[in-house]
């Protein structure tokens, strides 16, 4: 019998409360009992059950023929039941919550939280739930250079950038040059696969191919001078951080909306800023 995972057992007793189960009819130790309720009918000694072993109330192995939503060494989706002192339990789809320990938790969770989630056995040979899935998720994606994915993010490193499941299955990183405003773990984003790494996983970016992005880009800091009176207190000679904190852009992305904004005359270019050109003026 293997915890955590769905497995064929034979029936090889049957008691008022239920059925023993064990993994062929010679074995009468190593078994494992299935409540009443969860019997399906007509089953009797010597059938075949496909069933899921994981622990009680009690901490006792028992049997169920539900499915839960999670089995070891997969990745899922699940929902915060409760938050307690030791950690938060989830709902997996079993009568028995599943333990999220707070060691295994990237964020600070509440009820009714939805948080992807891994299945392992602890040292205590319990099943416990991890946030921490970057071990779990898979590396075979058939996705390509330029193809736009969504996933969402379970870990922010401030040395790699952010962690991602895409389709909340394979293993992907937006690299922090590639981060601009405001994200969170538990955020689903859209991105774009800019490389697929020997090993299969894959780098994202939030933003499109220059030549793309270069109208929005424009769009957005032509927005940024009209709303700050008709100027921008710097120019494309700033400082990369600053451009950074005020427009969410790289030195270069901003210079490249700049110049796309000075070649249709939309503004004039000073040592103190940017200026809106007058016929934009009277666009305001």
């Amino acid at each position: 019998m293997e915890l955590g995972k769905r497995q064929k057992l034979v029936i090889i007793k049957v008691v008022d409360f239920g059925v023993y189960l064990a993994s062929d009819m010679n074995n009468q130790e190593d078994k494992v009992l299935l409540p009443k309720k969860q019997i399906p009918d007509n089953k009797t000694v010597g059938d075949s059950l496909d069933v899921f072993i994981y622990r009680d109330s009690k901490d006792r192995l028992i049997a169920t023929t539900n499915q839960p939503k999670l089995t070891l060494g997969d990745v899922a989706k699940l929902t915060v039941a409760q938050v307690g002192k030791i950690g938060a339990f989830l709902d997996w789809g079993l009568e028995k919550d599943l333990f999220l320990p707070f060691k295994e938790q990237t964020r600070k969770l509440q009820p009714g939280d939805e948080v992807l989630a891994a299945l392992y056995i602890d040292k205590s040979n319990r099943l416990c739930a991890t946030m921490k899935v970057y071990p779990y998720l898979n590396k075979d994606s058939a996705y390509q250079k330029d193809d736009k994915v969504s996933g969402m993010i379970y870990e922010i490193s401030q040395q790699f950038g952010a962690f991602v499941a895409v389709d909340d299955m394979y293993s992907a990183l937006i690299p922090k040059k590639e981060l601009y405003g405001p994200i969170a773990v538990g955020d689903y984003v859209t991105a774009r696969v800019t490389s697929v790494k020997e090993d299969g996983k894959l780098d994202l970016s939030l933003r499109e191919k220059a030549y793309i992005q270069i109208g929005a880009d424009s769009e957005k800091v032509l927005e940024k001078i009209k709303s700050n009176g008709g100027k921008l207190d710097f120019n494309d000679k700033a400082a990369p951080e600053l451009i950074r904190e005020q427009m969410n852009m790289s030195k270069n992305e901003f210079k490249r909306a700049v110049g796309h904004l000075l070649k249709e005359r939309h503004i004039t270019i000073e040592v103190d800023g940017i200026y809106l050109n007058a016929n934009n003026k009277e666009k305001q």
